[in-house]
């Protein structure tokens, strides 16, 4: 019995090409330690549009028997597709894998589409399921990504096998950076801007040694989930403030739960983030915030890759990579090795 799952192959949708490249670098990286000097194959493909909008994938090097991982990103903030166009372009390279006679069929979605249509309220379909299901139909064996909305999900697969990665670690990593100088750890409270990602901000608490507070939030579904009132549970007084979720859409929760932790005294305010979408108007808002010294920074992550332009118009932001992330569980896929550890 070999060793592993056969050569491994990347492919980068258009939208996931510049992270497929971050993760060919440090899988190669990976398989160099190993004395392995063919490591991963990056396999050139083409995304076809044509003029009524439909997309055709073609790989452009044999794939048959190969261990294959296609990488997209959903929101790619570099261009105009849509959700749904890059959606599209990745079940198109899934199936052309398997019309190729790949072995075994990965995604790499570091955001699962249509994550946060995990449940019914009203008369609504559960769209997360249907997303799970098309992903399927394409050919997937496997799902690789990064903070799911709803762990729920999961289930939603009858025949793959969906792995969450979490960025929690790196995103503390680079916060420490940002923070620890003469400061203590002492003087800074976790903070979740909603009672959803409450686990989530007891995480960063027990690794950063601080304190917790929520902020609990009532929403009027009714008037397009608007925020009616918002308080705290917890004490920031005199105290910095890391504000962790999993993503940042409008901005609307931030603003209003940063101007609440100002509200009830605390000092510097930091934010981080798995998925900075930053939709209209949520740039103006953490512009403003920053402005009047209500902000200190916001962490994302190159999941949604804003680029140094970004970075230097708005000097309150700072982007991470979870490549190395990334890569690590697929390399340790491939090589048939546990990576229970790294979806801690």
């Amino acid at each position: 019995m070999r060793e592993h799952r056969g050569t491994l192959s990347i492919l980068g949708c258009k939208s996931g090409r510049r992270f497929s490249v971050k993760i060919c670098r440090e899988l190669q990286k990976l398989f160099e330690a190993e004395g392995d000097v063919q490591g991963a194959l990056a396999v050139p493909m083409q995304e076809r549009i044509f003029p009524n909008g439909e997309v055709k994938t073609v790989i452009h090097r044999h794939v048959r028997g190969h261990d294959v991982y296609v990488v997209q990103c959903a929101i790619d903030p570099r261009c105009r597709r849509s959700v749904n166009d890059n959606l599209m372009a990745l079940l198109t390279a899934i199936n052309a894998a398997h019309q190729s006679d790949a072995d075994s069929i990965t995604a790499v979605l570091p955001y699962f589409p249509y994550s946060r249509q995990e449940r019914k309220k009203t008369r609504e379909g559960i769209t997360a399921s249907q997303v799970a299901r098309f992903l399927e139909e394409s050919g997937v064996h496997r799902v690789i990504t990064l903070d799911i909305h709803a762990e729920a999900i999961a289930g939603f697969f009858p025949r793959a096998t969906l792995d969450d990665l979490h960025a929690s670690k790196v995103l503390i990593a680079a916060f420490k950076e940002l923070y620890l100088g003469d400061r203590s750890m002492r003087d800074l409270v976790v903070a979740s801007p909603d009672v959803g990602s409450a686990a989530r901000a007891r995480f960063f608490s027990k690794s950063l040694g601080a304190d917790m507070a929520i902020a609990d939030k009532e929403r009027d579904y009714g008037a397009g989930g608007d925020i009616v009132s918002m308080r705290l549970v917890g004490d920031v007084k005199g105290k910095d403030v890391l504000l962790v979720d999993d993503l940042i859409d409008t901005g609307g929760s931030i603003e209003s739960a940063t101007k609440l932790l100002k509200d009830t005294g605390a000092r510097d305010i930091y934010i981080a983030a798995s998925f900075t979408f930053l939709n209209s108007p949520a740039v103006e808002r953490l512009d403003e915030l920053h402005r009047d010294h209500d902000l200190k920074y916001v962490i994302g992550t190159d999941v949604v890759h804003r680029g140094k332009a970004f970075q230097s118009k708005h000097t309150w932001y700072r982007e991470v990579s979870v490549a190395p992330l990334f890569a690590e569980v697929i390399y340790r896929i491939n090589r048939k090795k546990s990576v229970s550890e790294l979806l801690k």
